[in-house]
């Protein structure tokens, strides 16, 4: 997959196959997007290229900006756009001067003179150009002007929740990573750097992995003790996390920290990822250091029977 940051650098392709969007959490309703793409692009013979925006709209324009968190980094975002079929992404800077792009020159400019799309396919409740003023039926109208095809895909739903990035960080804020991972379509994932801590949990039994999260747009998920995987250089492992501010002993920095089963390397200065399973419990405040020290072990119990039964 070829990224692009400029679209002028971007060279036109035969039977284009195009989307636009933001795609926080590239959940299941983004991936049927991006499959019908790319069943249209080995029907036609074309390609398929994705028109995304970067910082995100709401950040340039202070659209409930203020407490804005995402559920994917941008690199996370390119790794499923990827696996799920797309070959050319376009990366547009976004600032308030390009948000004043009606629709009509949006579509005029960005894409049928310097793209040439065959189809362009958008979701159910798409709106794009100044003031989101741009729909499904306007866009039906400027492919009859412009000479391509206009596809809209239906809304996705699981279990009759309809899909949308707002559904699953509200999940998420309330500690349901169950029901995020469900609407996503793979787990929940917080990447980082393996920092120091004040090793309480290797006193008790359960060394801890603590993170250190760069991105402070990312959305971290509500306080609990999670089942989780955790992946380090490439391999899976089994373990438990806990996202919080440690009670017991009087911390009140938020931390997130995992326990890696069957592990017993010093990864300090290294990126680990902990995928979400299942919240186990809340966080608690135990009387003793001792007490903790139990729950840790029926926590890990826990842990290890839900992960042997997961099915992704």
């Amino acid at each position: 997959m070829k990224i692009y940051h400029d679209i002028n650098s971007f060279v036109p392709v035969k039977n284009a196959i195009v989307t636009i969007g933001t795609f926080d959490g590239v959940h299941l309703g983004h991936q049927a997007i991006f499959r019908k793409m790319a069943e249209d692009a080995r029907e036609i013979n074309g390609s398929t290229v994705v028109i995304t925006f970067f910082p995100h709209p709401r950040l340039v324009l202070n659209i409930d900006s203020s407490n804005l968190k995402f559920i994917t980094t941008q690199e996370k975002k390119f790794q499923i756009m990827e696996k799920s079929g797309i070959d050319h992404v376009i990366v547009i800077p976004f600032t308030k001067e390009f948000s004043r792009t009606t629709s009509e020159v949006f579509i005029k400019s960005y894409i049928v003179d310097i793209i040439k799309p065959a189809r362009i396919v958008i979701g159910y409740d798409h709106h794009f150009g100044k003031n989101r003023m741009g729909d499904f039926k306007l866009l039906y109208e400027l492919s009859l002007k412009y000479n391509f095809k206009v596809e809209r895909i239906a809304a996705q739903d699981i279990e009759n929740i309809a899909i949308s990035s707002t559904k699953i960080r509200k999940a998420l804020e309330g500690g349901d990573v169950k029901k995020a991972n469900l609407l996503l379509g793979y787990e929940y994932t917080l990447c980082g750097t393996v920092i120091h801590g004040n090793e309480l949990g290797r006193s008790l039994g359960f060394p801890t992995a603590n993170l250190a999260i760069e991105d402070k747009f990312k959305l971290i998920g509500n306080c609990g003790v999670f089942a989780c995987f955790v992946t380090y250089n490439g391999i899976k492992y089994k373990g438990m996390s806990n996202i919080g501010y440690r009670p017991t002993v009087g911390r009140d920095a938020l931390t997130t920290e995992v326990h890696i089963f069957d592990f017993d390397k010093m990864i300090y200065d290294e990126e680990i990822c902990i995928s979400f399973v299942e919240r186990l419990r809340n966080e608690m405040k135990f009387e003793s250091l001792d007490a903790l020290r139990q729950q840790l072990l029926r926590d890990k119990e826990h842990a290890l029977t839900t992960l042997e039964n997961y099915t992704p």
